[in-house]
């Protein structure tokens, strides 16, 4: 008996739909991460991207637990001297949910082109709408 691979054009990918209302930010990523990638599917190769479309809805209803709000930061550099720039989770999670949720996704996926290629199947909302009622997307409890 032989090892199952699955191949890049027999994947059928589906969507999923996440509701990140009340949740932890890292869990719901957590959860989106595995779908993206594919590991929760019975043929997963790790060689092959055979993961799915993910949409998370409400992303600015995510909670941080702990003290995380006042004490953890996003930062990038310009790439000029003296050029880093930070914000505050507090005024990320008030400004741009959507950017928050996106970047702990991003970090939890490999850093290669299958992770390049993954992240652009995530699609994050701030509210309860959606764009994609017509792909039929299946409601995923975490």
């Amino acid at each position: 008996m032989s090892t199952y691979m699955a191949k890049k054009e027999t994947v059928e990918r589906k969507w999923y739909v996440i509701d990140a209302a009340g949740k932890p930010l890292g869990k719901t990523a957590a959860a989106a991460a595995t779908i993206l990638r594919g590991k929760h599917r019975p043929e997963f190769t790790p060689h092959v991207d055979c993961g799915e479309f993910v949409i998370i809805i409400n992303a600015k209803d995510a909670v941080l637990t702990g003290r995380k709000l006042t004490q953890k930061y996003y930062r990038r550099h310009t790439g000029y001297i003296g050029g880093l720039k930070e914000v505050q989770y507090k005024t990320l999670m008030a400004t741009r949910p959507e950017l928050a949720m996106q970047l702990a996704v991003k970090g939890m996926l490999p850093k290669n082109k299958i992770g390049d290629k993954a992240i652009t199947r995530l699609k994050v909302y701030a509210g309860s709408e959606h764009k994609q009622q017509a792909q039929k997307p299946e409601p995923i409890e975490i």
